[in-house]
């Protein structure tokens, strides 16, 4: 039973991880990227319109960040539960 209760809370706060990441890629690449691009794009950035960059380079690069945060994230619950690669 205990272990049950272990893995319920290890998905838990997996997905609740899953939840936050998504949400600022979310808000990363549709909401500066399609939202708020006519405000953003008042702004430059390297001679580029802000709106414009972060439509086509911006989220990419959130992404990617995104991605070795959550590895980084994992690696940490998997040693708090006690299920990482030893």
């Amino acid at each position: 039973m205990e272990k049950n209760k272990s893995m319920q809370d290890y998905w838990r706060r997996n997905l609740r991880f899953l939840l936050i990441l998504l949400s600022v890629w979310f808000v990363v690449s549709f909401g500066f990227g399609i939202l708020l691009v006519d405000p953003l794009n008042a702004i430059q950035l390297g001679g580029f319109k802000l709106g414009f960059w972060f439509a086509q380079q911006g989220s990419i690069y959130a992404f990617v960040i995104l991605i070795f945060v959550y590895v980084r994230w994992m690696n940490q619950l998997d040693k708090d539960f006690d299920v990482d690669e030893k």
